[in-house]
């Protein structure tokens, strides 16, 4: 067990350096605002391409959920293939611009938060009185070919992801026809099917991320990298868990926080305006994304406390010394009363 607390560190180095969040959400909130923007202007720029007749927006102001359904039907008909292909290229545009992004972003926080971990390792040894060790020092090598691979192989997994878990779909409605109809069955078959693709996508995008450290650290590539990710898993399993577990359970309560928060504007809509309802759940929204880049800084600060942390915090705390054992002395009180060879000498005196 480690005589310093990687997760305890972890959260006390993102509450001691803000900058390190807000470098964090500068890369993040920046790749966030230009999907947003692009995807509200494709979709806008969408709709003004695709033509209405006045029979169709006739059926539209019919507030006839059938007649609505087939004017819209109508209204995308040939239009929908060629809004499909520009969703494509525009999420491929995001997928690149985020891969760029991610990288620049992690070479700045990574570096800043082993440089911190390194002076704050050496204090705390000093005042520990343990020896200070050796911590791996940061390469001067680019590790910017390496992040663009792992970030390149991060988004593939993702999109692996959607499209097995659309297979599985696909593959679940097969147990389902037509003259033999079983929603139940499809989805008691779908769910399971969902669950592990998202679980291991998601082992697979966590380890890649904690690649991305190894590779601003020692300066290797990418398939090094993930073996030196594979490698730290083996050696502090108990502590990457730990690491992971408390910064998820701090996500979750803000998560829960935050959707507790929203649904009250919500509940006040009828009372309020619906202008000061909608910024107050942007400003709430915005908010919880901060305090999610906050705790995904303090994992990041307590792996690399992981990494840095010398063989000589990992050792156990020596117990105290024993006191020595009283010296028993071999030599026989003569004047003690209970040893004389005189009877009834108590007695008598």
């Amino acid at each position: 067990m480690a005589q310093l607390s990687p997760t305890a560190e972890g959260f006390r180095a993102a509450f001691r350096c803000p900058l390190f969040t807000i470098a964090e959400i500068t890369w993040r909130w920046v790749v966030g605002a230009t999907a947003t923007v692009l995807l509200l202007f494709g979709f806008f720029e969408f709709l003004n391409t695709l033509p209405v007749n006045n029979i169709e927006l006739l059926f539209l102001k019919s507030r006839q959920p059938f007649l609505i359904s087939q004017a819209i039907a109508h209204i995308l008909q040939g239009g929908l293939y060629r809004g499909f292909l520009s969703l494509l290229l525009a999420v491929l545009a995001l997928c690149l611009l985020w891969m760029i992004a991610a990288s620049l972003g992690r070479i700045t926080v990574a570096r800043a938060a082993l440089d911190y971990v390194c002076e704050q390792i050496a204090q705390k040894a000093t005042r520990m009185g343990l020896a200070p060790g050796e911590s791996v020092p940061l390469s001067e090598q680019s590790p910017w070919p390496a992040l663009l691979r792992l970030n390149f192989l991060r988004v593939s997994v993702v999109l692996a992801a959607v499209i097995a878990i659309c297979g599985a779909s696909i593959l679940a409605g097969f147990a389902s026809s037509n003259t033999d109809p079983q929603p139940g069955l499809v989805f008691l078959i779908f769910i399971p099917m969902a669950t592990a693709i998202a679980l291991i996508s998601y082992c697979l995008n966590w380890l890649l991320s904690l690649a991305a450290v190894f590779a601003v650290r020692d300066g290797v590539d990418a398939i090094n990298a993930i073996e030196a990710a594979i490698g730290l898993c083996r050696e502090r399993t108990g502590a990457l868990f730990a690491v992971s577990f408390w910064t998820a359970l701090a996500h979750v309560v803000a998560f829960v926080v935050a959707t507790t928060l929203v649904s009250m504007p919500l509940s006040l809509a009828a009372v309020l305006p619906w202008r000061l309802v909608i910024l107050a759940m942007v400003l709430l929204t915005l908010i919880y994304f901060a305090v999610a880049d906050w705790t995904y800084t303090a994992r990041l600060a307590g792996y690399a406390f992981i990494m840095q942390m010398p063989s000589s915090f990992w050792a156990p705390p020596l117990p105290p010394p024993l006191p020595p054992p009283p010296v028993l002395s071999r030599e026989i009180d003569k004047n003690e009363l209970i040893l004389s060879d005189l009877p009834n000498l108590v007695t008598e005196s």
